[in-house]
């Protein structure tokens, strides 16, 4: 059984789904990759001086520049002739949906063969659980909280892969560690990827989210099987998979055991939003086709 290159003894949390889907990126990619990141919970959990979890070479960037600096080992390694080392820039939502943004945009851009991965918790964990781009409608943040005037993130979450897509990325996908197999052969084909891809992981956040720390697999689960989340897949523009749901089960069923959702379930005009939040699961069923016949 291969050694994994994700050591453990970091310093997460426990029951965070971060740790699970660097894991599963590390057994896909193999040793032969080089990683950069940007702070965030990735980078203080898995690098305190002097220890390391990484059992590949690692970079620590800036918060904003992290496909930046992947762009520059890139180019680094055609200089020496080493065209067969997985570069991989691995950033939490944060970084990627709202500092990093304009490294990233250029790193697809100019097309380099590089693989961005987001682990996606939905908000700034690291430094309190504040909204980002990525965090959900109605969803309560330190900086979205509810009360009289509110009822949490005023704002859709922001749609990632669909910018990737428009940058013209020869793959984009999203995945989940609630399915493992689906996550590594993704990984595996951005790899294959002539150009830069992207990929957004969904990674449940047990202090962000507020849920049992049992049930972080379920909650991955869960947004799946509502729709709420597609696994797609694109390749140069193309929607080419979809990973097919038997039973649609209704949103209240996954925002009923999140503590960032319990408000919509006592105040006055929570069940509109729990109905808005339900017409979007449904209209991504739609669009993607995800409901097996």
């Amino acid at each position: 059984m291969q050694e994994s290159l994700f050591a453990p003894g970091h310093r997460a949390c426990a029951g965070c789904g971060m740790p699970t889907a660097i894991k599963l990126i590390l057994d896909a990619a193999g040793p032969n990759t080089i990683v950069a990141s940007p702070t965030g919970c990735l980078e203080v959990t898995s690098t305190p001086f002097p220890e390391s979890s990484w059992r590949v070479p690692w970079i620590h960037s800036l918060f904003e520049n992290a496909a930046a600096v992947a762009s520059g080992v890139e180019i680094a390694l055609k200089r020496f002739g080493k065209t067969d080392i997985n570069v991989l820039a691995i950033g939490g939502d944060g970084a990627t949906f709202d500092i990093g943004m304009g490294a990233i945009s250029g790193m697809f851009d100019r097309g380099h063969r590089i693989t961005y991965i987001c682990y996606d918790n939905e908000a700034y964990m690291n430094t309190g659980v504040q909204r980002s781009g990525s965090t959900p409608f109605c969803a309560k943040t330190t900086t979205t909280p509810t009360g009289k005037l509110s009822l949490g993130n005023p704002r859709p979450k922001k749609d990632m892969p669909a910018i990737a897509v428009a940058h013209r990325a020869p793959y984009v996908a999203t995945a989940s560690i609630a399915y493992p197999a689906d996550l590594r052969r993704k990984v595996k084909r951005s790899l294959e990827a002539d150009g830069p891809a992207y990929i957004q992981i969904n990674a449940p956040c047990i202090t962000g989210w507020s849920f049992e720390a049992g049930d972080t697999i379920e909650q991955a689960r869960l947004v799946v099987e509502t729709c709420l989340l597609p696994l797609i897949e694109y390749v140069d523009g193309v929607l080419v998979g979809v990973k097919k749901v038997r039973r649609k089960r209704p949103v209240e069923d996954y925002l009923k055991t999140q503590g960032r959702y319990k408000h919509l379930f006592k105040v006055e005009g929570g069940a509109e939003v729990i109905a808005q939040l339900q017409a979007m699961a449904d209209a991504n069923a739609e669009k993607f086709g995800l409901l097996e016949d």
